[in-house]
């Protein structure tokens, strides 16, 4: 999966709306309880717990007027009508005076003065904070910047979401429809920063691969070539609540057609001509970033920023490959319990072309994953002592980014419950998609996965604020595949191949340690992951082409699944030994999911603590 965590790593799908590095690690804050009341000045913050609450909500507020859409995107309307500054110098050069200015803030708070979790609250935002200082210096933010969009991140598809009336932004009253204007008029300038930021990387020899950039040049396309009144953009103008006034509608309906047709269509024109004209004779042939000026750097450290840990690629690569093995191990045994008497790769295309492992339509995958949902809703309690209360919806990826989009995604739902989570899942070429997966993939992006993880930091009010909307993608998506690993407990998996498709959930997985450690550190090629998939999964082609291609296009992040996962299961297991009969499995998902999404290293420390009280 992919989730939005639009501080990010967005918690649910990655989040469209920002470049490489401001997208990934841009955080989202709230203001709530002490830490707003601690704003009133240095006066109040008279003890060292009172002066981290001032520092939070001063990081919290600086962040939300620089990055207005994650205010958006978590309910917080202030700056409903602002895109920010985006793909901009001053951008930047902000984010890096913050992180200057807060760690040496926090170098000045005495840590051992601190309560148990407060000190993790300060541990959190630390590694952050050096994580985005790191991210927003040097060469590292010099070829981020130069890679400014592609067909998973960019504001290009993000700000179509935005404003499709389908999305974070609300259109239930006339101030949300005069800020969706202000938006309108913003995103000229937005999209032009990027054309000047492609123009700077292709004369510096640094660009996209060329098969990247078709991708975005075809979600281009489909946005542009609409009438006005039929873009995306339009859609809210299209469907006016009842409580808007008759000539508040038409007023806004003129407004809206104007601003379509002057403002947004032909700045997405200008960005759509110049990649098609001009940056794609120039883009390059190769696909791994350790192929541009600057890329292997990159790649390091998005390998630590998705991992959280200070592994090397090429013992991600070997990790990767043992992995396989392993699980190649335990596939064999489920062949054997289903009496399958052929070789592994056999059975990948038995799994691939059995028609009886084909969904019948949409409406059918909707259908079995709602089945699915209420055959673990009842079994959650016995492992969880905390249920979310913000409600799951269940959808198909919406066609715009369905074509190079993952399996599956979630999106968090706002704090104050206005707005559900909501898990994706994907029907592109639908004859190519497979059944035996399914159960496994609602584990990952519903209940206990993202769903779970996601709702209950955003709805733990007691949190820090970048605890409770930020995150880190390792373990975002650790958890998400840990969630997987659960299904025995939570009555799945009875069916061996619904079984098999865990597995191959989790071989996956494995799978992206290699392929992109294998695209990005040693020069693999497109056709080359493609066929390594082919040959270790039941994968059909369309989906290992639309994952090979999104490893091209976000290098590092498919690292964080796996790797998060081993950690939090290791930090289970650990328990359960030191514990004995005294392991409670819901107390130690508590520890686990309670205080937001931590730093690998933090949450061991964290675990070995609890472990350490409980005996």
């Amino acid at each position: 999966m992919s989730v939005t965590v639009a501080s990010f790593t967005r918690r649910g799908k990655p989040c469209s709306c920002c470049g490489m590095i401001q997208h990934r690690f841009s955080r989202r804050f709230v203001l709530t309880g002490a830490s707003a009341m601690a704003l009133a000045g240095p006066a109040a913050a008279a003890t060292p717990s009172q002066s981290l609450a001032a520092l939070f909500a001063r990081s919290d507020e600086d962040e939300l007027k620089r990055s207005p859409l994650g205010a958006l995107s978590r309910g917080d309307y202030r700056y409903a009508g602002k895109l920010g500054n985006l793909y901009s110098d001053g951008y930047d050069t902000a984010g890096r005076k913050n992180a200057e200015r807060e760690l040496a803030a926090l170098a000045r708070i005495d840590r051992a003065a601190l309560t148990p979790d407060e000190q993790v609250s300060y541990d959190v935002f630390k590694w952050q904070r050096d994580l985005d200082l790191r991210g927003a210096s040097g060469s590292i933010l010099k070829t981020s910047n130069a890679l400014a969009i592609n067909h998973f991140y960019g504001i290009h598809t993000g700000f179509a979401e935005l404003s499709s009336g389908h999305s974070a932004a609300p259109f239930k009253t006339v101030a949300d429809y005069e800020a969706g204007l202000s938006r309108m008029n913003a995103i000229g300038p937005i999209l032009d920063r990027i054309v000047g930021r492609l123009k700077q990387g292709a004369a510096e020899g640094v660009t996209q691969p060329r098969l990247i950039m078709n991708n975005v040049l075809e979600q281009l396309d489909a946005l542009t070539q609409p009438p006005v009144e039929e873009t995306t953009f339009f859609m809210p103008a299209k469907a006016f609540p009842a409580e808007i006034s008759a000539a508040d509608q038409a007023r806004l309906r003129a407004a809206y057609t104007k601003a379509v047709g002057e403002k947004v269509l032909p700045a997405y024109v200008r960005l759509r001509d110049y990649i098609r004209n001009d940056y794609l004779p120039q883009a390059r042939e190769t696909f791994g970033l350790g192929q541009v000026p600057g890329g292997a750097e990159l790649y390091r450290y998005l390998v630590e920023a998705n991992t959280t840990t200070a592994m090397d690629p090429e013992a991600v690569h070997a990790l990767g490959l043992s992995e396989v093995a392993r699980i190649h191990g335990e596939m064999g045994a489920v062949m054997q319990r289903v009496g399958f008497t052929g070789t592994l790769l056999e059975f990948f295309d038995h799994i691939r072309t059995d028609p009886k492992f084909k969904p019948a339509s949409k409406q059918a995958m909707i259908d079995a994953f709602t089945a699915i949902g209420e055959r673990v809703k009842p079994n959650l309690p016995k492992l969880f002592g905390h249920i979310p209360k913000t409600r799951l919806e269940i959808r198909p990826t919406p066609e715009l980014t369905e074509k190079g989009a993952a399996r599956g995604s979630y999106d968090g739902g706002s704090a104050d419950g206005s707005r559900p989570g909501t898990f994706y899942f994907n029907t592109y070429d639908l004859p190519s998609r497979t059944t035996p997966g399914m159960e496994t993939l609602y584990l990952h992006e519903g209940q206990p996965g993202h769903h779970f993880q996601i709702s209950l930091s955003t709805e733990n009010a007691a949190l820090p604020a970048f605890q409770r909307f930020g995150g880190n993608t390792a373990f975002v998506e650790g958890w998400g595949l840990y969630a997987e690993t659960l299904g025995p407990e939570l009555g799945m998996y009875t069916d061996p191949y619904a079984y098999f498709g865990h597995l191959d959930s989790e071989l996956f997985r494995s799978i992206r340690l290699v392929v992109d450690s294998g695209i990005h550190a040693k020069g693999w090629t497109r056709d080359q992951s493609i066929d390594y998939i082919l040959a270790n999964s039941s994968r059909g082609r369309t989906n290992a082409t639309s994952e090979t291609e999104r490893f091209i296009a976000i290098p590092g992040q498919a690292l964080a699944y796996k790797m998060g996962q081993l950690r939090i299961r290791a930090a289970r297991t650990r328990a359960e030994q030191a514990l004995g009969p005294k392991f409670d499995i819901r107390a130690f998902h508590d520890q686990v999911l309670m205080t937001g999404a931590l730093p690998l290293a933090v949450l061991d420390a964290k675990i070995d603590r609890w472990v350490a009280s409980q005996a």
